[in-house]
């Protein structure tokens, strides 16, 4: 039953809980299945692209973590967007982290019938994605407590295996234990580290973006963090720092067993490499762990949809009605109307080829991802200002104080500008050429908004 009156959250989430939401969040899809993607665009010197991403992800981290720990906060992004930019940034920026999780959920939803089809080939791809939205759906609906448990183990399973991986990996290939054709040299034997030059390494620049979209769940999980500022700081430095360990560390050793030129989007590359190696026993435990990423990812993103509808509500920018917490603090109807949202691509799955379905939702969502971490710099260099007019220091500041706000505004700016000139992808293109029209479209919306509430206090 709801309680029309309890619209406090309750901080039932430990430190342990918060980093482990933030890779759950950020080693899913992208890890397990788009790496394919973006190997084939830049062969081995995918590593480089992966570890110059996730330094300027970092610096939005840290940027968004000088806001949080400042002023913890439920739905953060749009918050500090409203306080310190304006009432428009404000809605805008709550709305589009919405829809980018509701897009990245429908990919974590098309995916998980590649994983089943490993041991069940004549599954339709459908009725998987109808088992995990219905299960996921029930977990978020349980005390924000429970989930935090089942989204730490969830994410314990996956960094565990992920370092196996690697251990394993690297021992097999030191030993020559899976022959002399896997070797250290399967980075540069095939073409060269770099066998499409910069241009391949242009390319695969927005798929590696989407791979770190996740990370800034820890902003969102403020509101209900047991000790946000101790735990914010140290969830964001220490969780970064592990998912680009484990990006790269774990992406050379699947193309030092299995060359870049052999992997393909048929299935993860992790299950991929096993079974090419011949230890299909290995292969089956990968591609259970790969279900439970999935599984992780998905229930993070759906926590993550739910809490900024219950910010954008109490900012009236939403329908009260998300505002609304049952009797154990969650917020039933955001969660409820965000999975209803995310259940229209199990109809798109009916219809359409799994691959034809990634792809075309992938690109939205690196469109989404780019403008979400384009409005937290901006907001946060709005936030520096504000406080040095005030003469206020903060607790955790942001390195490199405003160049580091360049830098980063200046890599996403370069992100637009690859997708929209480089690349001959019109799949990719087109998600960046509506984005204009996606802005204009709320602002649209925003004005009517405000204009009804002006009509409802005339009368």
């Amino acid at each position: 039953m709801l309680s029309e009156n309890n619209h406090q959250m309750r901080r039932s989430l430990k430190n342990r809980h918060i980093q482990m939401i933030a890779l759950g969040g950020a080693i899913g899809t992208g890890l397990f299945y788009g790496s394919s993607e973006a190997i084939g665009a830049s062969g081995p010197s995918v590593l480089l692209v992966y570890a110059l991403v996730g330094l300027v992800i970092f610096l939005v981290m840290r940027q968004m973590g000088e806001m949080v720990v400042d002023e913890p906060v439920s739905g953060s992004f749009s918050y500090f967007a409203y306080k310190y930019w304006g009432k428009f940034p404000g809605f805008f920026s709550g709305w589009n982290y919405w829809l980018s999780y509701i897009i990245v959920n429908m990919i974590e939803l098309t995916v998980i019938g590649t994983y089943i089809n490993f041991w069940f080939p004549t599954m339709p791809g459908w009725l998987s994605a109808l088992v995990l939205f219905l299960a996921i759906t029930a977990v978020n609906l349980v005390q924000v407590r429970l989930f935090g448990e089942m989204e730490f183990w969830f994410s314990i399973i996956k960094v565990l295996t992920i370092a196996a991986f690697i251990l394993s990996g690297a021992f097999m290939i030191y030993n020559g234990s899976l022959g002399p054709e896997v070797a250290v040299s399967n980075l540069w034997a095939h073409g060269g580290f770099m066998p499409h030059g910069v241009s391949g390494m242009v390319a695969s620049l927005a798929i590696v973006i989407f791979a770190y979209g996740g990370t800034e769940l820890i902003g969102v999980t403020a509101g209900e963090a047991a000790n946000p500022t101790k735990s914010i700081p140290r969830a964001i430095n220490q969780v970064m720092w592990r998912i680009m360990l484990f990006y790269i560390g774990a992406l050379a050793i699947v193309m030092m067993i299995s060359p870049w030129n052999t992997i393909t989007g048929e299935a993860s590359p992790f299950v991929q490499v096993f079974a090419h190696a011949g230890i299909q026993s290995a292969a089956h435990v990968v591609n259970f762990v790969v279900i439970t990423a999935v599984l992780s990812a998905y229930n993070s993103g759906l926590y993550s949809n739910a809490r900024m509808l219950y910010s954008l509500a109490e900012q009236n920018n939403a329908p009260q009605a998300f505002r609304k917490l049952n009797a154990k603090g969650v917020p039933v109807n955001g969660i409820l109307f965000s999975s209803a949202m995310v259940g229209g691509v199990v109809f798109l799955q009916y219809v359409f080829p799994v691959q034809t379905v990634f792809n075309m939702i992938l690109n939205f969502s690196v469109a989404c991802d780019t403008i979400n971490r384009v409005m937290i710099i901006i907001t946060h260099m709005k936030f520096r200002k504000e406080k040095q007019r005030l003469g206020q220091q903060t607790a955790f500041p942001a390195p490199w104080a405003a160049v580091g706000d360049w830098i980063a505004l200046g890599f996403m700016g370069l992100i637009f500008v690859i997708i929209l000139v480089f690349l001959d992808w019109s799949a990719y293109k087109l998600p960046m050429l509506l984005s204009p029209l996606w802005v204009a479209a709320m602002y649209l919306v925003f004005r009517l908004k405000k204009q009804d509430e002006k009509a409802q206090l005339a009368n």
